[in-house]
């Protein structure tokens, strides 16, 4: 591999954190989303992500939470102007992107 080349990466990250039963983890691309915010962004990100949520009581609480169409694994919520996206599968609650809300 030459030093252009990026190391293939695991599709997840190897951050994961278990709660109230539930096994908690984060898409590379969620980290690549949550990487490229800028720092007040960022740090409100990853203190509701990395911290706050594990005391989320239900995740039907969470604001703006849905399913994306008539899935029932995909969901997603809002968190200030962003779009988070998770899959839910059983017992385990995966972050899959961090977007901004378009504008309307």
């Amino acid at each position: 591999m030459n030093a252009n080349q990026v190391p293939a990466q695991p599709a997840l990250s190897r951050r994961m954190s278990s709660f109230k039963g539930l096994e908690v983890r984060y898409e590379r691309s969620f980290l690549l989303d949550l990487k490229n915010l800028e720092t007040v962004a960022q740090r409100r990100m990853q203190q509701f992500v990395f911290k706050d949520f594990t005391s989320i009581q239900q995740l039907h609480s969470l604001p703006g939470f849905r399913a994306l169409g008539s899935s029932k694994i995909f969901y997603r919520f809002t968190l200030d102007h962003y779009l988070i996206s998770l899959e839910i599968t059983g017992q385990v609650v995966k972050f899959l992107r961090l977007l901004p809300k378009p504008e309307l």
